[in-house]
């Protein structure tokens, strides 16, 4: 059976001295594990269509218990990532949590949609690198179906205090006056704004705030605490990226 679809290249794995097997976030059969013959030819225009953070339109051919890519012709390739250490760390991450949290054989259209839009403000250093992280990893739980509760105090219901409480286990926000004896990550107004406008906006809008510089880091730890809480597990790219930019 052929099936024309557009796919993000999120890993790629040499098999023997010209083939490879590539690992592809699709727009409606979610994480395709397929094989590219004759990849590794500089003659096989295969070769760039299907490289890592290629973003390309792809003719899969599947068998009994497997995936081939006939054809493939790029759309975008994100060749500004290739040169900056940093931001190339950020996309492996992200490609790491795809492959956790994405199944294989289902519409995967809001996964897509999300790395491409974030490998482009990467690529493209339309805003801070950690404001990128911070936004993938709180949209990407929520598009998983761990939303946390953002809206009201979960005591009192209280909307908003001078000052707010995130509690990272439950995904639980609490106000000045209901805050937990073991609540440990204390939130200004500016990131409840942010941590709201990220997981509740429609997508087109969700890359479209600013914050201080001085309050990235507290977003992006929140974020990330958030995420690895639920997960229950690390990511080897993650650490990679944070010996980078420590």
């Amino acid at each position: 059976m052929r099936t024309n679809t557009d796919g993000l290249i999120l890993k790629e794995q040499n098999i023997g001295e010209k083939d490879k097997l590539v690992t592809v976030l699709t727009r409606h059969n979610g994480l395709v594990r397929a094989f590219v013959r004759g990849a590794k030819s500089v003659k096989n225009r295969k070769n760039s269509s299907t490289g890592m953070f290629c973003y390309s339109k792809l003719s899969l051919y599947k068998t009994k218990d497997t995936y081939i890519i006939d054809e493939a012709e790029p759309i975008e390739l994100f060749f500004e990532l290739r040169s900056d250490l940093e931001k190339l760390s950020l996309a492996q991450y992200f490609s790491e949590l795809v492959i956790t949290l994405v199944q294989e054989d289902e519409p995967a259209e809001e996964y897509l949609r999300l790395i491409l839009n974030s490998l482009h403000f990467l690529a493209k250093d339309k805003m801070p690198n950690e404001q990128v992280k911070a936004i993938t990893e709180l949209r990407i739980m929520c598009i998983a179906g761990f939303m946390p509760n953002l809206i009201v105090c979960d005591r009192c219901g209280e909307y908003e205090t001078e000052t707010m409480y995130f509690d990272v286990d439950d995904g639980l926000l609490y106000c000045e006056n209901c805050v937990p004896s073991d609540m440990i990550f204390q939130l200004d107004i500016g990131l409840v704004k942010a941590l709201r406008h990220i997981a509740f906006s429609d997508f087109e809008k969700i890359y479209s705030f600013k914050m201080e510089e001085y309050a990235l880091p507290d977003l992006s730890y929140i974020t990330e605490k958030y995420l690895l809480s639920k997960l229950q597990r690390n990511f080897k790219t993650l650490e990679f990226y944070k010996e980078i930019v420590k």
